[in-house]
């Protein structure tokens, strides 16, 4: 399906077109129409992916999606809701609704003993459109409900005033046009080694290369809904991976690691004799099966066969190793019968690649038997369904080459007395190079789950933007492996109310299935909730006695030095008589949406991240994993929504512990913000493991560049104070001769503190800046700390190196008891400091 229909809203009168459309070989045929999954008859059936309605009624609101086929098969789009408003219905409240953020530390708590103060928020939700667009396919850029007006308030903190813009009135204007991007980085599963200057495709369409660390980024087209993008190494010594890439559909970036497989050793065939190549024997395991060959299997381009000498490389991916799940290709899926997307259990997908032996040019083969030992199938029910998979590289969909049965008198001894039994398929190796082993499973739950700022879990809290990862495990009584093993690898992005994962699961025997969960923001791990000493149902966020049924243990349970960033639940799912098992975090199948809005209360699995010493105070709220509840002000700390540019100091602090650091942000060369607060940062810095008594901070500034209006830039006036006895002992040279260079110079006679108007150049390491743009700004900011951190522009690291790449350094000392910190008077009584 290249072309999905759009949600649409409209008044009841009003008209509205839904498109779609779908390629293929043959080309699809005919297109048929849904309405809350019913059939549409008449009209809504032809030839063309369009559906016109006309004087819309209340009762046409609801979901529509198409399906389109042909003699190939079927395929079904995603739904698009239709929102039928009553004529007059306002869409778009001017109330805004809550949104809370936090005060700096030093502000008093209010009555209630919270410091959090609500700023208001508008819906990014959509008004009504017309129905005179030219062609009424696509998506709409019409309007959407935003901010009308805001207000400043003054918020007594410290003695003094805090500046707050809050926001006063909500109405529909033009909706944002967020770009969608996928960034990440490609390399190597087994040496971490980048994949240099590979090709990047999207279906056949080559849109790009690697870069020389494995970066890429790639623009999606704004009505994608299934980004599939294939990964080729130039050099050959890499399987191709053709990987489905979750999407944030609200705009921004997402960050993604690409694991890609090394090609196996290639051995030596004779063309002319029947070979075998065994699948899965690594390790010193058993075999799952075996490749065969017949004399003549090979063949060149034209037909002719190839009797000579061959390399021949068969790469398997083996389901009994954990660890290559993340290295699997596509999602596992395929369209049945109906055009349903449906999920696959694999137990072992392999990659071949034959060439003759002289000249390196591909051959291919065919037909040829693939035996995959009976012994292998965990599940006996999986026995009969067992099939044959090919991958198609521009869906990322497996379609199916033949069926598995049971050989004739197969058996083969093994180990003098043990027998094997095999299941046969054949299938003829021409483009596709890359099949599967797998069976359908229908047995299906989604998993729902949510990301927090810290381990306080507060609901406005959350994090969008995280890529949550899962893998089902193997049944309880299969392969006697540790870590079990795997079957399916599902992954999805949080939004504003979490993300819900499709799993495998049972209802007879609750650990049948396990799942093993991760996610990661930016390339950094997040955090599970701890399991052990003793289970805290309301830190983990799932009531007993479900939890106890669930099974739920993070990766460190039974062995402290292990990591903290996964955990591992049973599947089970959920009774529809028990009422303990109705409120999540289990779902069945046929429950997405009801996972999807569940509130924030019904039960969930969480992560969060673990920088809690770091606080963020921006005068215009604006919430960054949500692009669209910006809004243009000259005080806004990021001034343009199309691009977001994240800059970073490092600050070097000498001292026997580990110090909070802040930068206060004021306008410094602008006319209209010159002396006006942007906002404020606090971050605790980071020892180095490698030097005594030292350590980091890594501290964000507003960049120095042109306001929302982009007609005047502004040079911030940004002032680094250290927490604690600090006196500044050294500048970098280079900062300092450049700060020179482009006057005027900001007082710096406090030796407590550090200033300087932020320059206009995006500077580097050398500088001790560190400067990131990014159309995603949490992404911009991961990337500029990971960078701060290495001390170097083009690196990344989460293990702090002090001595490399900073702006400054303070010697700190423990100040005698009763004496205040020039930080500490800037809480206390910041007019007077």
């Amino acid at each position: 399906m290249v072309l999905h229909p759009a949600a649409k809203v409209r008044e009841a009168g009003q008209d509205v077109i839904f498109c779609c459309e779908a390629s293929g070989a043959p080309e699809p045929q005919n297109y048929s129409w849904y309405h809350n999954e019913t059939l549409l008859e008449g009209a809504a059936q032809g030839s063309s992916g369009r559906l016109e309605l006309r004087g819309l009624a209340a009762e046409q609101a609801g979901t529509y999606r198409c399906r389109a086929t042909s003699e190939a098969g079927a395929i079904l789009s995603e739904p698009a809701q239709l929102t039928v408003l009553a004529q007059g219905q306002p869409s778009c409240r001017t109330e805004p609704e809550p949104s809370l953020v936090e005060l700096p530390s030093e502000c008093p708590p209010d009555a209630s003993g919270s410091r959090y103060y609500n700023v208001g928020r508008c819906p990014s939700s959509p008004c009504p459109g017309g129905s005179a667009e030219p062609s009424g396919c696509g998506e709409e850029s019409g309007r959407c409900c935003g901010v009308r007006r805001m207000e400043l308030r003054q918020v007594p903190c410290a003695g003094s005033l805090l500046p707050l813009k809050v926001v006063a009135e909500c109405g529909c204007g033009p909706c944002a046009q967020p770009r969608l991007l996928v960034r990440g980085r490609v390399t190597a599963a087994d040496t971490g080694e980048p994949l240099r200057f590979g090709h990047i495709f999207l279906g056949a369409t080559k849109v790009g290369f690697t870069g020389p660390q494995g970066s890429f980024t790639i623009e999606v087209p704004p009505s994608t809904r299934r980004l599939v993008a294939r990964f080729v190494d130039v050099q050959q010594r890499l399987v191709d991976a053709v990987r489905v890439l979750p999407l944030d559909r609200r705009g921004g970036a997402v960050y993604q690691e690409v694991k890609m497989l090394r090609k196996k050793e290639p051995v030596e065939l004779d063309g002319g004799r029947s070979n075998a190549i065994p699948l899965g024997e690594a390790g010193g395991r058993e075999p799952v099966g075996e490749l065969l060959l017949p004399a003549g299997a090979f063949l060149r381009p034209s037909g002719e066969v190839f009797n000579g000498t061959v390399k021949a490389s068969v790469t398997f991916v083996d389901p009994r190793d954990v660890g290559t799940a993340g290295a699997a290709s596509s999602d596992l899926s395929f369209a049945d019968a109906q055009g349903e997307i449906v999920p696959l259990r694999t137990y072992g997908m392999f990659a071949v690649d034959f060439r003759e032996g002289d000249s390196g040019a591909a051959l291919q083969a065919g037909p040829v038997q693939v035996r995959m030992d009976a012994g292998q199938v965990w599940m006996p029910e999986h026995l009969h369904k067992m099939k044959l998979w090919s991958l198609n590289p521009g869906s990322g969909l497996w379609e199916e080459e033949g069926v598995l049965k049971p050989a004739g008198g197969g058996r083969r001894k093994r180990k003098r007395r043990e027998e094997r039994t095999f299941l046969v398929g054949n299938l003829e190796i021409r483009e596709r190079r890359l099949f599967n082993l797998d069976v359908p499973e229908d047995r299906r739950c989604f998993v729902k789950v949510r990301a927090y700022s810290n381990e306080k879990f507060n609901p406005y809290e959350q994090l969008e933007g995280v890529v949550v990862n899962l893998i089902n495990l193997e049944p309880q009584p299969g392969f006697p492996s540790n870590p079990r093993a795997w079957g399916r690898f599902d992954s999805a992005v949080t939004g504003p109310n979490g993300a819900c994962l499709p799993a495998f699961c049972d209802g007879r025997s609750p650990d049948a299935y396990a799942a093993l969960v991760t996610a990661t923001l930016g390339g950094e791990e997040l955090e599970a909730v701890a399991s052990s000493p003793k289970l805290n149902p309301n830190a983990v966020g799932v009531a007993q006695p479900y939890l106890g049924k669930l099974g739920y243990r993070r990766s460190d349970h039974e062995d402290a030095a292990l990591k903290k960033t996964a955990f591992q639940i049973n599947v089970a799912k959920p009774d529809p008589n028990n009422v303990d098992e109705n409120n999540g975090p289990v779902y069945p199948y046929r429950s997405l949406r009801e996972c999807e809005e569940a509130p924030v209360s019904a039960n969930h699995l969480r992560f969060y991240r673990t920088e809690v010493d770091k606080y963020e105070y921006n005068v215009v709220p604006f919430k960054e994993s949500d692009v669209t509840s910006w809004t243009g002000d000259y005080l806004a700390w990021w001034p343009n929504p199309q691009e977001f540019r994240a800059c970073f100091i490092k600050v070097q602090l000498e001292g026997p512990r580990e110090y909070m650091v802040r930068s206060r942000n004021a306008g410094g060369s602008h006319p209209r913000t010159r002396g006006q607060l942007y906002g404020l940062r606090d971050s605790r810095s980071v020892r180095d493991p490698l030097l005594g008594d030292t350590s980091a901070a890594c501290v964000e500034f507003k960049c120095g560049g042109m306001l929302f209006d982009q007609s005047l830039a502004d040079r911030t006036l940004v002032s680094i104070v250290p927490q604690g006895s600090c006196r500044r002992t050294a500048l970098n040279a280079l900062l300092r001769d450049y700060l020179s260079r482009h006057p005027p110079l900001a007082d710096t006679n406090h030796t407590g503190a550090f200033s300087m108007l932020a320059p206009l150049d995006p500077l580097g390491h050398n500088y001790g800046i560190y400067t990131v743009t990014d159309q995603n700004p949490r992404l911009a900011k991961e990337i500029a700390i990971g960078r701060c951190f290495a001390g170097t522009s083009d690196g990344f690291s989460r293990e702090m190196r002090a001595a490399e790449g900073t702006a400054v350094t303070f010697s700190c000392q423990e100040r005698p008891p009763g004496q205040e910190s020039l930080f500490q008077r800037l809480l206390n009584a910041p007019a007077e400091a």
